[in-house]
């Protein structure tokens, strides 16, 4: 079993920056994993924020985001971050960090195996 554990949630006014982290541990490959992070914004559906390969040398974005927000890996560690700059109240959401088991990115929930428990992004106007 492999669990993920999400941090770097918190307040922050709107313009201002995040970093969240994605600690991976137990019966996992992770260096083998594509790894996503996606949101649940209050009241909606969760959706796909950004994902990455895992050797890193392909990431993808959802086009809110693109230009803001960067997502990296560090196989060594068993992390993986989001940078969150110019945050806007609209990024307002439970992150969710998420492993695939196969190595090929996708940009869909259902294609991800191992979820985070998640951690709250509230950015104030």
């Amino acid at each position: 079993q492999v669990q993920l554990v999400e941090s770097g949630g918190g307040l922050v006014q709107a313009g201002g920056s995040l970093r969240l982290s994605c600690a991976a541990s137990g019966r996992t490959l992770f260096s083998t994993y594509a790894m996503g992070w996606f949101r649940q914004p209050p009241g909606k559906e969760r959706e796909f924020v950004a994902a990455i390969s895992w050797s890193a040398d392909s990431t993808y974005y959802a086009d809110s985001v693109k230009g803001r927000f960067t997502i990296s890996r560090d196989n060594a560690k068993n992390t993986v971050y989001l940078q969150m700059n110019s945050l806007k109240p609209e990024d307002t959401a439970v992150y969710y960090c998420a492993a695939r088991r196969l190595s090929i990115v996708v940009v869909t929930s259902r294609g991800y195996d191992y979820w985070g428990q998640g951690t709250q992004v509230i950015v104030s106007s």
